[in-house]
Formats: structure tokens, C-alpha cells, sequence
């Protein structure tokens, strides 16, 4: 009844009061432009493939005892939303298929983009062993459409477990792409790439960057804290270096103004992405196709069961489908 949400809102007024300070100054907010939005479309064809919704699951998880239901659960909700999944690292599987389950999902995630993973040292160990074939093998294996290729110098160095790469992961990179046909992604684990970085990476013929920006989980802190306490004094500042995901767009297309047609031409714009708007106005900002990956958010409720990871990504894509509607990019927005 009108009567009862009227005094619904009585009590709640006072608790829906709103800040100058808490204003989203990144959007013009233009609520005469567009009725609500009806299942709006939100297809991009990104990697060679349609995705209905511009999300990206980020590279998390393998080789665990929960890895197979959260990563099942994880394909399962790429199928039924269109959105594109990295595994996580798949090293083990160089050694053998004892957790061959917890990666193997094609079936289950359908013709949806399904990428696998490993970290840069094992490359370039692979490339100097001339055993580079192992991961065209694994690649084929899974029935992935290609691999990404985690870059995580500062992770390595602070894992006490950690490889020490012998040559720059860019030369590494180079090296893969004349030894294999496959499709490359190169990412980072939480601290993204400077400018230069960038630059060097949209030269190459790779299908895309993930960012793996500053902001969301930083891999190399989760290290130091494994570490020796004695070292985390010396160590801790470099995890606060890096780049966010917003730095990070503006470099590209400040490159873009210098070279308008790189050789890579598609990101993965994830790290430190907490809902729809964040991603919403990144992929907007940026001049190259993009979708927007999420990580923690999507693993919380993949360890839960399907059903809340399923409601978390329904309100997630109604939320974006409300911003494409009523919601600009800012251009005096400079934050």
C-alpha cells in the first residue's frame, strides 16, 4: 500500500542523507536520455568470440582441494552469463594430471572464452629446456583457446619458494612468439604495468594485456607475508609501488596518440575493480576494446555455492546495464 512505503520512507530518510564528499564525480548523471533498461545488450566481441557480458573472471585458483568446485562454479557462471575465464595457474599440470579436474572445464563453460595460465619463469625455463612444446600440449589439452602468461617478477623475488628469472620477461615474451602458435595474454599479479611496459607490450602480437593493476589482491605482499618476519621491514614498501587500473588506461591511450594502431588491440582491465560502475567507467574511458576483470568478489561467492555466485552476477550486470543507460563519462573527471 502507498501508505505503508510512505512511512517506510519516514524511517528511513534520515539514514539515506547523502554527502558532497561521497559524490561519484566520474559520471554525468542524465536521467532524461533512456527508459529503463530491458535485458540491454552489453555484447562485445572480444578474443574472436561474442561475450554477452564485458566480465572477465580473472586467473585465481588450481590444484587445491575446493579448486574444482570453485572453478567449476566459475565456468558454469560464464556459460550462463557470457562472460570469459582465465584459470589459474596450471604448473602442476606440467608435472602431471593429479589435479587435472580442477582445470579442466571446458564442457561445463561451453564456447565462452576459457584461457590457460602460467607464470613467466616457468616459460622461460620451459623455452631454455626446449620444452616449449609442453605448453602447446597443455593448451590443447584443456581445449583452451590460448594462454595467458602471468608476469610477476616481484612476486618471484619475495616467495621464499620463488624462481629468479634469468632474462627480462619481455624477451621471454618475444622468444614464445616465434617458438608457438598460440594466442597470448601477458597480465600482471596486482601491481600492473608502467607506461613503458605498456608500450612495449602493445608492439607486440599478443590478443591482449591483462592489467593486473595495483589496488585489488597484491601477490607479492601475500609473499613477504609468508616470508621471514626479519625481512618485511626492508621488503614491504614495494608493495605499495605499481599502477592502477585507471593510470594504466590513460597510459594506453596516451601510447595510442604516438602509435594509433599497436599490435595488440584488446585489455583486460582488472585489479582493484569492486562493482559494475568501477568497471563500467574504466572500459568506457578506454580508447582499445575492453571488458573488466573481477577476482575477490567473484571467488568469495564461488566458494559459497552457484546459487550466490549466480545472484551476485545478476545484480552485477543489471547494475551495469543501469549505468550504460543513465550514466556519462565525466570529461573534466581527472581523478
Amino acid at each position: 500500500m502507498a501508505s505503508d512505503r510512505k512511512l517506510e520512507h519516514i524511517k528511513l530518510a534520515l539514514d539515506s542523507q547523502t554527502k558532497l564528499n561521497e559524490q561519484d564525480l566520474r559520471f554525468n548523471y542524465e536521467p532524461m536520455l533512456a527508459a529503463h533498461p530491458a535485458n540491454l545488450d552489453l555484447n562485445i566481441n572480444f578474443l574472436g568470440k561474442t561475450m554477452r557480458t564485458p566480465i572477465w573472471v580473472s586467473s585465481m585458483t588450481g590444484g587445491t582441494g575446493v579448486a574444482k568446485t570453485i572453478n567449476g562454479n566459475i565456468a558454469r557462471a560464464c556459460r550462463e552469463f557470457g562472460m570469459g575465464m582465465g584459470l589459474g595457474s596450471c604448473r602442476k599440470l606440467l608435472f602431471g594430471k593429479t589435479n587435472w579436474d580442477d582445470f579442466n572445464f571446458r564442457d561445463e563453460i561451453g564456447d565462452q572464452p576459457f584461457w590457460a595460465n602460467l607464470g613467466i619463469a616457468q616459460v622461460e625455463e620451459l623455452l631454455a629446456s626446449k620444452n616449449i612444446q609442453e605448453v602447446v600440449d597443455l593448451v590443447g589439452e584443456l581445449r583452451a583457446d590460448g594462454l595467458i602468461v602471468h608476469v610477476n617478477p616481484l612476486q618471484e623475488w619475495f616467495q621464499p619458494e620463488g624462481n629468479r628469472l634469468k632474462q627480462s620477461p619481455l624477451q621471454t615474451i618475444q622468444q614464445l612468439l616465434t617458438q608457438v602458435d598460440l594466442k597470448i595474454i601477458v597480465k600482471e599479479v596486482g601491481q600492473g604495468f608502467g607506461p613503458e611496459s605498456m608500450r612495449q607490450l602493445l608492439a607486440l602480437p599478443i590478443e591482449a594485456i591483462e592489467f593486473g593493476a595495483y589496488g585489488g589482491t597484491n601477490f607479492a605482499k601475500l609473499e613477504m607475508l609468508r616470508d621471514d618476519p626479519q625481512k618485511l621491514e626492508a621488503s614491504l614498501p614495494f608493495a605499495f609501488v605499481g599502477q592502477s587500473a585507471s593510470q594504466m588506461v590513460d597510459s594506453v591511450n596516451l601510447i595510442l596518440k604516438e602509435n594509433p594502431n599497436p599490435a595488440c588491440r584488446q585489455l583486460i582491465i582488472s585489479g582493484g575493480i569492486q562493482n559494475a560502475l568501477d568497471g563500467y567507467f574504466l572500459t568506457s574511458k578506454s580508447q582499445l576494446p575492453a571488458v573488466f576483470g573481477m577476482a575477490s568478489a567473484v571467488l568469495k561467492h564461488a566458494s559459497v555455492s552457484y546459487k550466490s555466485l549466480a545472484a551476485f552476477l545478476q545484480n552485477q550486470i543489471q547494475a551495469l546495464q543501469l549505468a550504460n543507460a543513465f550514466l556519462k563519462i565525466n570529461p573534466d573527471y581527472h581523478g
